[in-house]
């Protein structure tokens, strides 16, 4: 049986209105639109009268299959069968006791992704490096079809989307690139290219971000209570251009524009956002943003009435690089709570997820600021490979970059093993090692640059700082805001394509 999400609060709040309902679809349901295919089933709903008899039917050209149910409190809802990747197909609910009718056509079949976030993901095609060029294939891929949900907050729960920004549609230049930070995201839509070429079906893409918020917004209230988050109205200290308000109330974003996508039944998600959290409640960005990918999972599970699994993949970037020189503005310490404390994704914490490292993607010439890189190929190039590993399990597919095994103290230099062949451009200083007499390496000033002085096939050797041998704890990578240059990091996997991440690793003694 159909279980919508929080149905007792919603019907509630919205029994006044319900009542004079014009029958129709959900505002994310229309022409052009895909649904999720085989082998789980798309969820369809709207709204009707009371007690009405909805029959919803769905042909194409060899079938032709019927639903028939009652619209309960306002609201009508059905699972149709599991329908392969293809069409087009048309939809169509009627009701007969007000000889309503509406038909959506040119629906396809094929894997529903959802891309949220702040302004990196809200940062359109318009806006990339060689925004001309995309906008110009757009036309290509008709089968990567786009919806975008408008900027809106609430107090409350809301039942369906207040308003929609980008209905259904095939893709165009001018839906594309529309306004800036505002209009179709360009990691969403490059997400979606790259994969269809791959998968060759269709490609349904939810846009659902708004630049400068902060985790607390999207994430539920019970999320925010195992994080022992309160909910609250907070102020988010940040310079980004994009931000139009830094005042955010707990979970608005979350209420506004995820809460009515529940019942839609998706393949997975992917999300590019920390940047507002960077100063703001940093330090619980390792509980809160696991525990938003567990909620979210958790409730569009529930929402589809279990069609949407309940580990649904999710995919994220690691942050990219806001300002040189400045290790105080929290960038290397989210990039860490980003991963749960691990360094990797997926991890045990963290499972059934992906991440796109982008530290080494730095852009001081952007024009949107250099918190925005115009760079989104890369990022969605590599979240397509975490899909394709993680989400499809696609074999031999390499998606991590090089990540630390073990970090042995020998004589006078460190040995830092990886769990890969490394490519390594040897010159310049990435590391540093902790020489603490206590073993506590909170404080910067416990920690020395060293460099690399050997490296092999899968390990690196890096210098020693004077100071006792016992007194060596740990080895730290890339742990400050600009690291290096574009795509000059030191260590990369062995085809040079896939850098290693940011990470801090106990020395342990030989």
């Amino acid at each position: 049986m159909w279980t919508m999400v929080t149905t007792s609060l919603l019907v509630s709040a919205l029994a006044s209105v319900l009542s004079a309902e014009v029958f129709r679809f959900s505002s994310y349901y229309g022409n052009h639109m895909v649904l999720q295919k085989a082998p789980a089933k798309a969820a369809v709903w709207g709204f009707g009268q009371t007690d009405a008899t909805v029959v919803v039917s769905l042909s194409g050209s060899n079938k032709v299959s019927e639903y028939s149910i009652i619209v309960i409190n306002g609201i009508w809802r059905t699972t149709l069968e599991a329908v392969e990747a293809g069409g087009p197909y048309k939809l169509t609910a009627s009701q007969s006791i007000t000889n309503s009718s509406v038909t959506l056509t040119d629906v396809l079949f094929g894997d529903i992704w959802l891309c949220s976030g702040q302004s990196n993901m809200a940062f359109t095609v318009g806006q990339v490096i060689n925004a001309t060029e995309e906008l110009a294939l757009a036309p290509n891929f008709t089968d990567v079809r786009i919806f975008q949900a408008a900027l809106e907050h609430s107090d409350e729960e809301l039942i369906d989307l207040a308003r929609v920004e980008v209905p259904w549609s095939l893709p165009t230049a001018e839906l594309l690139g529309g306004r800036k930070f505002s209009h179709f995201s360009a990691v969403c839509w490059l997400f979606g290219r790259y994969l269809y070429k791959t998968l060759k079906y269709p490609i349904g893409l939810v846009h659902s971000s708004w630049g400068g918020t902060p985790v607390e917004a999207w994430s539920s209230p019970r999320a925010l209570y195992k994080c022992g988050l309160m909910n609250s109205n907070f102020l988010v200290q940040t310079s980004f251009p994009e931000s139009v308000s830094a005042r955010w109330n707990s979970s608005v974003l979350w209420n506004a524009m995820i809460h009515p996508l529940l019942n839609m039944t998706i393949t997975g998600a992917i999300w590019y956002q920390g940047e507002a959290n960077a100063n703001y409640n940093r330090d619980k960005y390792n509980c809160s943003f696991p525990v938003m990918i567990d909620d979210w999972r958790m409730t569009f599970h529930e929402g589809s009435d279990g069609q949407t699994p309940l580990d649904f993949p999710f995919g994220f970037v690691q942050l990219s690089t806001y300002l040189k020189n400045n290790p105080r503005d929290g960038f290397r310490e989210i990039r860490w709570h980003q991963t749960a404390g691990y360094g990797y994704a997926p991890n045990e914490r963290m499972k059934n997820t992906f991440m796109a490292v982008a530290v080494d993607l730095p852009d001081d010439g952007s024009p949107w600021g250099s918190i925005h890189p115009e760079d989104k190929q890369d990022v969605a190039y590599r979240l397509v490979l975490g899909a394709r590993a993680v989400a499809y399990g696609e074999k031999n597919v390499s998606f991590q970059g090089p990540f630390p095994s073990r970090a042995v103290l020998k004589q006078d230099f460190v040995c830092i093993v990886f769990d890969q062949g490394i490519n390594v451009i040897a010159s310049g200083v990435f590391f540093e090692i902790c020489c603490s007499e206590d073993k506590a390496c909170e404080s910067d000033d416990k920690w020395a640059p060293v460099v690399i002085v050997k490296h092999d096939f899968d390990y690196v050797h890096v210098s020693t700082p004077k100071c006792p041998a016992a007194d060596i704890t740990a080895v730290r990578y890339l742990w400050t805001d600009w690291p290096c240059n574009f795509k000059a990091c030191p260590i990369y996997s062995s085809d040079g394509l896939l850098p290693a991440p940011p990470f801090i690793l106990t020395v342990t003694k030989q």
